[in-house]
């Protein structure tokens, strides 16, 4: 099932890795259709257009595909959920990407569950469903829900199906098709960042990074970060020089302003608002540092953005 609004890649790791496990099982081992909310097509953000029946002339299935983007809570209709539910109630199992985690949860489905949304929509889900165990993981398997917190993930998370399914020798096969790298167990924590190698190969700078990406609304101070990490503060200053090309409080730094433009772009939240999450007590010092970093206001992003 694919809603309007979900970006193109989500909709690729959903399904090429069934098309891929076809061709390298030389066998269909996988056959799908495709439906949408209502039986329109659905737009996808690139403006590839998916048609399909309407999810409610779904009869039975093995394995529900859910990829939803934005404006989740227009699409959570009561036709829809029902869908959801009864789906869910005939013992399929539901495999949800991106957004359709979300959704999976107003439906009620996810009720003393584990599961997963995309990183930037993760605090709020856990305090809209307070009986559902939110997990900052890339994917989740809880009985018969699947989770998965974007494109990459919901990669992760259908070869982990692939393998439940038919082996781990067929997925390594699909993953190969893509030169794709599953992510180590044990390593399934999600990131609003894209990991390189040098930070993959030094678990120390990792672990620093994401104890950052995790007090953005509380900066820690960088001598904190260091003594979380069991290191000096110069060591951990000369990894953040030799590995990222700059110190730990600019990359810090960064990560706030990265995600007060997120705010400012996605979300209706004031300046000032935007300001506190991302760990500024003074809105003047907030503007000032944004204006530095990104090259304009957020009124001016803003009105740059309703231009477009």
């Amino acid at each position: 099932m694919v809603l309007d609004q979900c970006n193109t890649l989500s909709f690729a790791a959903g399904v090429d890795p069934m098309r891929a496990a076809n061709r390298r099982a030389g066998r269909e081992l996988f056959k799908w259709q495709y439906f949408t909310a209502t039986g329109a097509p659905a737009l996808l953000t690139s403006g590839l257009s998916i048609s399909g029946p309407p999810i409610a002339s779904l009869t039975r299935c093995d394995l529900l595909l859910f990829i939803a983007g934005f404006h989740l809570e227009e699409h959570a209709t009561p036709r829809l959920l029902a869908s959801l539910r009864r789906i869910s109630k005939d013992g399929a199992t539901i495999a949800a990407i991106d957004g359709a985690p979300w959704l999976l949860a107003r439906a009620g489905l996810l009720d003393g569950h584990a599961a997963t949304t995309h990183w930037e929509d993760l605090e709020d889900f856990a305090t809209r469903f307070p009986n559902v165990s939110a997990r900052r993981d890339r994917f989740v398997i809880s009985n018969q829900f699947a989770t998965s917190s974007g494109a990459a993930p919901g990669l992760d998370m259908m070869c982990h199906l692939i393998a439940q399914r038919y082996g781990d020798t067929l997925a390594t096969r699909v993953a190969s098709v893509f030169l794709y790298d599953p992510v180590p167990e044990g390593r399934q924590t999600q990131s609003p960042r894209s990991t390189s190698d040098q930070v993959r190969k030094n678990p120390q700078l990792a672990r620093a990074l994401a104890l950052m990406e995790t007090h953005l609304e509380d900066p820690l101070p960088i001598p904190d970060v260091a003594n979380h990490l069991n290191m000096s503060t110069r060591t951990l200053e000369s990894r953040f020089k030799t590995h990222l090309g700059q110190s730990p409080a600019q990359y810090y730094l960064g990560l706030r302003l990265t995600e007060a433009h997120r705010m400012a772009t996605d979300t209706s939240r004031s300046t000032q608002d935007i300001a506190l999450a991302t760990g500024f007590n003074s809105q003047a010092a907030f503007a000032r540092a944004f204006r530095a970093f990104h090259g304009l206001s957020v009124r001016a992003l803003r009105a740059m953005m309703r231009q477009r």
